[in-house]
């Protein structure tokens, strides 16, 4: 059927002519989508601000002959307004964009990843947290069987002594076979939490430190799997 209707997530935009726009979509059922919205640009356009990164909608298709489909209505269904008028919170939105549309694939549709996303989202707007991001980052990862190990030594099993996290060599090392990058326990308790889904709880913690190394390795993580940086999130540590 040439049109059909999703949810969807808009994550990335390109500007296409004078009046058009290109847009990188997470939808609910058919992955990741990349369409076409005319006119979008124009100062009247019918979209108004509604196919803007982050924003949330109610999205009618058409696919064509092309491989860029066309929007033909979109409809609100989050606004995030706290977050688009703060632009810390948007900054650390934009991290969520990015990963997401690095791990979601064109046509396969994954409802879980669509799901996190659009919670993170609405948490992200109503009840920030400092390790937000890493969390998803970290439940990204286990969605795609890619989390690190984190409850015993991934070279000799041992489960004493736990002290730091290699993401190349998979998780965490024990005192003795220790390298890459320190880790507290409390920074490991965090993380299992997380992954162990105790995650409202997780994002109960603010203490900076702990905060900072769960932030450290989750980045760490999506960066090595993904094979490059997460450009949004770096500038946030230079700002």
């Amino acid at each position: 059927m040439a049109l059909y209707r999703d949810q969807a997530v808009v994550l990335h935009t390109w500007k296409l002519g004078e009046a058009d726009r290109i847009l990188a979509l997470l939808t609910a059922g058919h992955g990741q989508v990349r369409a076409v919205a005319k006119g979008v640009r124009k100062t009247h356009s019918k979209f108004g601000g509604r196919l803007e990164p982050t924003c949330h909608v109610d999205v009618q298709l058409h696919r064509g002959r092309s491989d860029l489909q066309i929007v033909t209505q979109a409809e609100s269904l989050d606004t995030f307004v706290t977050l688009r008028a703060d632009p810390d919170r948007f900054a650390e939105a934009s991290a969520l964009l990015e990963v997401a549309e690095r791990l979601a694939q064109e046509g396969e549709g994954d409802r879980r990843r669509y799901d996190m996303l659009v919670g993170a989202l609405r948490t992200l707007d109503q009840r920030p947290s400092p390790l937000l991001v890493p969390a998803f980052f970290l439940k990204a990862l286990a969605h795609e069987g890619l989390a690190p190990a984190l409850d015993a030594c991934v070279r000799c099993q041992a489960t004493e002594d736990l002290v730091a996290v290699d993401v190349g060599e998979g998780g965490v090392l024990c005192d003795g076979c220790r390298r890459g990058r320190p880790v507290s326990e409390s920074a490991l308790a965090v993380m299992r939490a997380v992954l162990g889904g105790h995650l409202a709880t997780a994002l109960e913690v603010e203490d900076a430190r702990v905060c900072g190394e769960v932030d450290a390795v989750a980045t760490d993580a999506v960066e090595y799997h993904l094979e490059r940086r997460v450009r949004s999130r770096r500038v946030m540590e230079t700002a």
